[in-house]
């Protein structure tokens, strides 16, 4: 009797919890893959086939975010970034302490989003670079753009130029507050001779986002071609800088 009772029960173990784990396998063989994971794939696919025209700001900056967050949804964390700093470009130039700040970004989030600034700003003072600026000048309004459109204050730079207006170097020469910074014409002239620079592009931002010379900006400029007049040193532009577009003082006719 003991035997046959140990069978059925056997039995009984067999037809019914013991069959558990083989349904709980074949549930996981056919468990359906995990969207996010094929969303990021196809972000992917997208990027790579047709390049980032057709593809919207948070889009870009959920491609950045994924190879920072390999295991969060991070399309969320993209629209509220976008949104806390005005715009995709104001994300990548925001300084690392506003960065650090926003919930959701660890270091690794913001060393990729710097990271990928650092590489366009490279590649933009490259183009910059590649010929006399006179001949190229997209590609230095491209560069001054993204380089001083989202700054927090005033900032003001020296492109100096050789006799055949290629650039020769990119100096900041002053930072202030949000709305001055000082500048001395005889800074502006020692680094031109120092460099024996045959020419200047002055340039400075305006963090409300106004590109518009103040009668302020008008006298200094003055002050700097009188001041490099005298020794030969042409200034070619003082080009003003906006969160959406320049001013340049040559088209204003102000040189």
């Amino acid at each position: 009797m003991g035997a046959n009772v140990d069978l059925r029960e056997a039995q009984l173990d067999f037809s019914g919890e013991g069959r558990k784990p083989l349904e709980e396998l074949s549930a996981r063989k056919t468990k359906p893959k995990d969207h996010k994971l094929g969303h990021r794939a196809r972000l992917r696919e997208r990027l790579l086939a047709g390049g980032p025209e057709g593809m919207p700001d948070y889009e870009l900056l959920e491609l950045i975010l994924t190879l920072a967050i390999p295991r969060r949804d991070v399309k969320p964390l993209a629209k509220e970034l976008i949104g806390r700093f005005g715009s995709y470009a104001g994300v990548l130039s925001a300084d690392v302490d506003a960065l650090r700040a926003a919930p959701g970004l660890g270091d690794t989030a913001v060393a990729a989003i710097k990271s990928v600034q650092a590489s366009a700003l490279r590649l933009a003072k490259t183009q910059m670079q590649e010929k006399a600026v006179l001949s190229n000048w997209e590609a230095v309004q491209a560069y001054l753009q993204s380089t001083m459109a989202h700054l927090p204050r005033e900032q003001f730079r020296l492109l100096l130029l050789d006799r055949k207006n290629a650039v020769i170097a990119d100096e900041m020469l002053s930072e202030g507050t949000v709305d001055q910074t000082a500048v001395y014409p005889r800074e502006i002239l020692r680094r031109a001779l120092a460099l024996d620079a045959s020419a200047l592009i002055l340039v400075h931002n305006h963090p409300s986002g106004d590109p518009s010379p103040s009668q302020m900006d008008i006298t200094m400029t003055r002050e700097i071609i009188d001041v490099c007049r005298k020794v030969n040193v042409q200034v070619h532009d003082h080009i003003i800088v906006g969160k959406f577009g320049q001013t340049s003082f040559k088209q204003l006719g102000l040189l």
